[in-house]
C-alpha cells in the first residue's frame, strides 16, 4: 500500500520501542504493512499509511502500541464511503 495515503502526520499511532519484545504481531496483522521488525524491535516504516484500524494495538502482548480507532482520517474516509453507499448525508468531521 505504498501509494495509499490519508492526511499526512495525523494518525494517532504511537509505538513504545522500550516495551516492544519483537514478537512481530504488529507486522503480521497490519493491513497496510507499516511495521517491520528490526534489531528485535518493531519499527514504524510508513506512519502516514496508518488507517487507525487498531489491529496492531489489539494484538500487541506488551501494549507497546497505542492507536485510537475511529478518529482522524480513517473515520473521515469511512464516513465518506458510507455516505456514498447509502446515498445519505452522514455527519462527518476530519482532523
Amino acid at each position: 500500500m505504498k501509494d495509499f495515503r490519508y492526511i499526512d502526520n495525523i494518525a494517532s499511532l504511537k509505538l513504545d520501542r522500550d516495551a516492544c519484545i519483537g514478537c512481530g504481531m504488529c507486522a503480521t496483522v497490519c493491513p497496510h504493512r507499516i511495521f517491520e521488525i528490526q534489531d528485535n524491535k518493531a519499527d514504524i516504516l510508513d506512519f502516514n499509511a496508518c488507517m487507525e484500524c487498531g489491529a496492531c494495538a489489539l494484538n500487541c502482548p506488551t501494549d507497546a502500541i497505542s492507536v485510537t480507532p475511529g478518529v482522524g482520517c480513517a473515520s473521515y474516509i469511512i464516513t465518506v464511503w458510507l455516505s456514498k453507499l447509502t446515498g445519505k448525508k452522514v455527519d462527518s468531521a476530519c482532523c
